[in-house]
């Protein structure tokens, strides 16, 4: 095929740079609606990581793969740059240094910069290929789901029905059924965009079903605390709000430069940026596991890391390790490709692993261990690995801990020594299986199902982790021919050696909070799927097996995959989590108690409690779920000054007693250890209500 290669002049480079500053200019000055949220986020997210790829001369990286580290050097040098203005605007007296005309000007100064020493190159840009315009226009019916998926939960808010959103995961399992059987009518050349497609509808079917953040019973609403309180402040402070998340320049410095830049509601940067962002992530692992096990197995692979409902509920909830995914990735990336330039691979490992220091601690940790002990792998078996070099790890080690200390001081080490107190004051509970958790268990078998559809959902949980671990057994047996880098092979080996700790160690699991980990794991697991179905045949028959291979992925991820949704369990009325399918007909407890969902009568009345009392001078008074949802996001106050109301709280004067929709509607307070019914907080009776907006109520001692 005939590619259209067009080779710009210096000037007309430059031209180009300047127009499209010119258009971003214009679109924030102006302040046009959508147009500035548009393009200014393309234009921040891609053109200054794309200028840092053309100085570096990586010309050896293919089309995903430019696409993959333009956005990964564009959102490192957003944080990298913010921390900069951050802190020299504060040494010149500057009080709010991350405000909107700063980093405009400033940032835009520097991508301009940047072109200019690019076009100084003069090398050639491709801007398309014939039969990619082609792929394009055929790909149009999968472009389709994003927008799918957000109607469909904006639908269930309006109606109360999701038939939207069930159709879009009946859409979704014949994208990928007809991905694996038919290379005709879903070309290879085109995984790579269902992938991403698949991971954003994933995504924005559970963001959307709310207008505000929902924790699911993680972090969203704290990070988004300490989020808005460095916007509100203009700058960033490591030992403002929750110094754990305030020291993550993924959820304090990006977030506020994004939100100023496009003027965008703190809300909506967490709930449609970061998710963009973080799709990405089954689109680099994809690119990763390609060339190891060809297009469609990584295809395959993908879509089970996306399947696993880890990815599209409780990810969404954790900000700051969406970000971090997106480093990790392309650290991956970065250490097993062996076509860049030594030093130009050295300066990409530096850049991504400093902006996964400060995007996450535990996912550093995690980076670390396995990159330390490949290192002591190769070392003890004397077989030097051309990827990982001991420079590397020292490297990562000193930007690690220098951030800790900086910003964090003594604080990870803390949590280290108290996780690791835990599981040794638990080892005496060996052979007591409740000592594992309850995901152990029930991964395990040793809980009850429910109905007999859970059964049926455990069932092909169990065939997704038989097939992994037989496909183990076949990569170290060597039946099975795939050509694993050596560095990679122990990256799989350790995260199996993992996944059995998590479930031989008492207390591990529940240290490392099991679905999270299981999720990280899965980076390194989700190929072994397809890696041991083909193992299976590779027992049973010598004969060409490529379509029964398929055939039987198929009978296992697609059922998977709809069980990990709950398209199952809401079709056939079983009891479920999902909150985008079947929150029309949950309890109130499991909507705002364990779900955190946050509605408009919780936000109003936080941010009254906020604007209307003294917090420092007053007590107040909630339930567990308040206090760590709606009182933390958007009423900006901190876990330690609120007491989390019991049926044995006493109440003086001038206490307020802050009671949600859970509370008053649902009739329930979730207590420090267990739940009780409202009626029992006797003391209303003597407070005096001072605010009310109908499934909100605020009373003063």
């Amino acid at each position: 095929m005939n590619s259209i290669l067009i080779k710009r002049t210096r000037i007309n480079s430059l031209v180009i740079i300047m127009l499209l500053q010119l258009m971003v200019y214009v679109t924030m000055f102006f302040d046009i609606p959508v147009a500035r949220q548009v393009l200014g986020f393309v234009y921040f997210t891609f053109l200054p990581g794309f200028i840092v790829l053309k100085l570096l001369k990586l010309n050896v990286l293919d089309k995903v793969e430019i696409v993959l580290f333009s956005v990964g050097l564009s959102v490192a040098f957003l944080m990298f740059a913010g921390l900069i203005i951050n802190e020299i605007g504060l040494l010149l007296g500057i009080s709010q240094p991350l405000s909107s005309m700063h980093l405009i000007l400033i940032l835009n100064s520097c991508i301009l910069l940047g072109g200019v020493l690019t076009c100084l190159r003069d090398e050639r840009i491709i801007l398309y290929k014939d039969q990619s315009l082609k792929a394009s226009l055929f790909a149009l019916i999968f472009v389709s789901l994003p927008v799918i998926s957000v109607v469909g939960a904006l639908w269930v808010n309006i109606h109360e029905s999701n038939s939207i959103l069930l159709f879009m995961m009946a859409v979704i399992s014949l994208t990928f059924a007809i991905g694996v059987v038919s290379t005709k009518l879903l070309p290879s050349k085109l995984y790579a965009l269902v992938v991403f497609v698949i991971a954003v509808s994933l995504l924005y079917h559970s963001l959307f079903i709310s207008n505000y953040v929902v924790s699911y019973g993680s972090d969203a609403p704290t990070e988004l605390c300490v989020f808005r309180n460095t916007q509100n402040n203009g700058y960033w402070g490591s030992t403002e709000f929750y110094p754990r998340f305030s020291s993550m320049l993924s959820i304090t410095i990006l977030p506020t430069l994004y939100s100023n830049l496009l003027n965008i509601d703190s809300t909506l940067t967490f709930k449609i940026l970061f998710p963009l962002i973080f799709s990405f992530v089954p689109l680099g692992l994809y690119q990763v596991w390609r060339k190891y096990i060809g297009d469609k197995c990584a295809f395959i692979a993908a879509f089970l890391f996306m399947a696993q409902q880890t990815f599209y509920f409780e990810m969404i909830a954790l900000n700051r390790q969406m970000i971090a995914e997106l480093f990790f990735v392309l650290l991956l990336l970065v250490v097993l490709n062996q076509k860049m330039k030594p030093n130009s691979r050295m300066l990409c490992f530096i850049i991504f692993s400093i902006a996964l220091v400060i995007s996450h601690y535990g996912l550093s940790e995690i980076f670390l261990f396995f990159f330390s002990l490949t290192l002591v792998v190769s070392f003890l078996t004397q077989r030097a690995d051309g990827n990982i070099k001991a420079s590397m790890v020292v490297l990562f080690f000193v930007i690690t801990f220098s951030w800790y200390i900086f910003a964090l001081r003594s604080a990870v080490f803390d949590d280290i020594l108290k996780y690791g107190e835990f599981v040794y004051s638990q080892l005496g509970e060996f052979f007591n299986p409740a000592s594992r958790g309850e995901m152990v268990l029930r991964g395990l078998g040793l809980e009850s199902s429910p109905t007999v559809w859970n059964s049926i959902s455990r069932g092909f949980a169990y065939l997704v982790q038989f097939f992994i671990v037989l496909g183990f057994v076949g990569l170290i047996t060597k039946r099975v021919k795939v050509h694993f880098e050596r560095s990679y092979l122990t990256f799989v080996s350790l995260s199996i050696l993992l996944l059995c700790a998590l479930i031989l160690v008492p207390g591990l699991a529940t240290s490392f909070k099991m679905t999270r980990f299981y999720h990280i794991l899965l980076f390194f697991l989700a190929p072994l799927i397809v890696i041991g179905v083909r193992f299976l045949f590779e027992l049973l028959s010598k004969r060409k097996k490529e379509l029964k291979v398929s055939i039987l992925l198929l009978i296992i991820l697609v059922p998977y995959f709809l069980f990990q949704t709950n398209f199952m369990f809401e079709v056939t009325e079983s009891d479920s989590w999902s909150l985008p399918l079947s929150k029309y007909r949950m309890s109130s407890l499991k909507l705002y108690g364990h779900l955190g969902y946050i509605d408009s009568y919780s936000v109003f009345g936080a941010q009254w409690l906020s604007r209307n009392m003294d917090i420092e001078r007053t007590q107040i008074y909630a339930d567990l779920a308040s206090q760590r949802n709606e009182l933390t996001a958007y009423g900006m106050i901190r876990h330690e000054d609120v007491g989390i109301l019991s049926n044995m709280t006493k109440i003086v004067v001038n206490d307020a007693i802050y009671l949600s929709p859970l509370n008053i509607v649902g009739g329930i307070v979730v207590g420090e250890f267990y739940s009780f019914n409202a009626t029992e907080l006797s003391f209303i009776n003597h407070a005096n209500r001072i605010y009310a907006n109908g499934e909100c109520e605020i009373y003063k001692g």
